[in-house]
């Protein structure tokens, strides 16, 4: 395969700006740099010249100057409503081509309650929802306890903790003010969905005529053509049960390294397939492309109906650690080839390579 000149865009934990009274897990959701090293090896090892650029203001500099053919972004960028499409366009502006979604998905993508109206609009899955600007906006009667209460536009599991889960009215008043001072944003309130949580990671790009609204004829063919689903992914969150009983930030981040994640996750058959399905719709009716990771809960008290709960067109790509990796590898796809899969669909899907 021809070589090409790449440059890695991605936003340090270490180079985030600080200031006083900036909650902790601010910039969980950055990169480290073992991450980073192991990006620009594995694209290095797929033949190709890799350099980290740092994606900040001075990415409009250093890009020019790198003169990359394709960057591969996973940039999540510091600030602003839609921040992880900011050197999405940059990139668009310049005319230089990147892997990964483009401006119009990031920026409804980390917007959960934006994205939970399209999928409401398709007919897709997802638990009924509420935000709050205001501590004090009163709650939709069909809004009914037990409730899950979490930051509109954060992700790594930002501001979630077993206290999210809001059982009435005073805890939560008390859990949407958190939220609101503490992120400085609204608080999406969604019905709490008691059950497994999975995860699903694919890589490629939908072909083929695919309708923009999913059919409501079950004999209609599913078109996901194209698309590499890797095997759902569990976390066993049992050891942590009498402290955590959600996935949150803490085994995230901080305990990542001692969770056991069942992958292939013990789902039968047709209930892969229904995921598998449902991830294709969500990757196409919110307009991702070559990767992407989408979360489920499955409700114990509905027979393990799959609900969304979320995509995420940037998955984490730590080696070992992040979910679609540990995915891939379960698939015999490992960490260096899974980077340069996603590195060929955005090649081929620009025409640069057949």
């Amino acid at each position: 395969m021809k070589r090409f000149r790449v440059a890695l865009l991605a936003n340090l934990k270490k180079n985030a700006p600080c200031w006083v009274g900036m909650p902790e897990d601010q910039w969980d959701d950055l990169d480290g740099e073992t991450t980073i090293q192991a990006l620009v090896e594995a694209i290095r090892a797929g033949g190709h010249t890799c350099e980290f650029l740092e994606g900040d203001i001075t990415i409009v500099d250093t890009v020019r100057k790198f003169k990359p053919d394709i960057c591969f972004n996973i940039c999540e960028s510091h600030f602003g409503d839609a921040r992880e499409a900011q050197v999405p366009a940059i990139l668009e502006k310049l005319r230089i081509p990147y892997t990964g979604s483009q401006v119009t998905c990031l920026a409804l993508t980390l917007d959960k309650p934006m994205t939970k109206r399209i999928l409401t609009y398709h007919d897709l899955p997802t638990p009924e929802f509420q935000t709050f600007e205001r501590v004090d906006e009163p709650l939709d009667p069909k809004m009914q306890f037990p409730l899950f209460v979490k930051p509109s536009r954060e992700g790594t599991g930002m501001g979630v903790s077993a206290k999210s889960i809001v059982r009435d009215e005073r805890e939560l008043r008390e859990q949407v003010r958190i939220m609101v001072e503490r992120y400085q944003q609204a608080a999406l309130v969604e019905t709490y969905i008691e059950g497994r949580e999975v995860t699903v990671g694919l890589v490629g790009n939908l072909v083929g005529p695919v309708a923009r609204r999913i059919p409501h004829d079950e004999n209609l063919p599913r078109i996901q053509a194209g698309l590499r689903f890797f095997p759902p992914l569990e976390v066993d969150l049992s050891p942590f049960f009498e402290t955590d009983i959600v996935y949150d930030n803490r085994l995230k981040v901080d305990l990542a390294d001692q969770l056991t994640y069942l992958c292939p996750a013990p789902l039968d058959d047709d209930m892969v397939d229904e995921l598998n399905w449902l991830a294709a719709a969500v990757f196409r009716v919110t307009g991702a492309l070559d990767v992407a990771r989408v979360d489920f809960r499955l409700n114990i008290n509905e027979d393990e109906k799959p609900y969304i709960l979320e995509i995420n067109p940037l998955p984490g790509l730590s080696p070992g650690i992040s979910d679609i990796v540990i995915e891939a590898a379960a698939d015999g796809v490992e960490h260096t080839e899974l980077v340069n899969m996603i590195l060929e669909t955005a090649l081929r899907r620009y025409g640069l390579i057949a």
